[in-house]
């Protein structure tokens, strides 16, 4: 088996948000329930499209759409204390982009939680059985590149 990478850190995103917890996000072990990470992902990538583009991607002419979801979690969360969701893009292909969001809780430098999201653009006038669309709409190219990070300098 190889060897398992590096818990996350606050210095491996680009970009923050800051997202409340409710007390209903917890589960009857009281920490949060593993659904709500997934919530909490699809709302951090989808606010920062929104809020970077400008426009309501919902009405763009190709729409990103959830292909791929994966979580690894390293220390539990919940309620009330907020979260801060990290975000970064691990790669930006012809008709997907692949986001990776860190979940924070207090002033810890290493992420409770680390999420994969990959969305894949398709053709949004052209209802069910959607194919994946080439290129990626300019707008979403250029939020998505922007979250791509920056190697430090020697």
């Amino acid at each position: 088996m190889g060897e398992r990478p590096p818990r996350p850190t606050r210095g491996d995103y680009v970009v923050w948000r800051t997202m409340t917890t409710r007390w209903a996000d917890d589960d009857v072990y009281g920490h949060m329930n593993n659904a709500v990470y997934y919530e909490m992902f699809d709302t951090a990538v989808n606010a920062h499209l929104i809020e970077a583009t400008g426009v309501n991607v919902r009405t763009l002419p190709a729409v990103g759409v959830v292909a791929e979801t994966s979580c690894r979690y390293f220390r539990e969360i919940g309620f009330p204390a907020p979260v801060e969701a990290g975000l970064a893009v691990e790669r930006v292909g012809t008709s997907s982009v692949v986001y990776r969001i860190g979940l924070f809780q207090g002033d810890g430098d290493e992420a409770a939680a680390e999420g994969r999201f990959v969305h894949v653009y398709v053709d949004n006038t052209t209802g069910p059985g959607n194919r994946p669309v080439r290129p990626l709409p300019d707008a979403i190219r250029a939020v998505a590149e922007a979250l791509v990070p920056t190697a430090p300098a020697d």
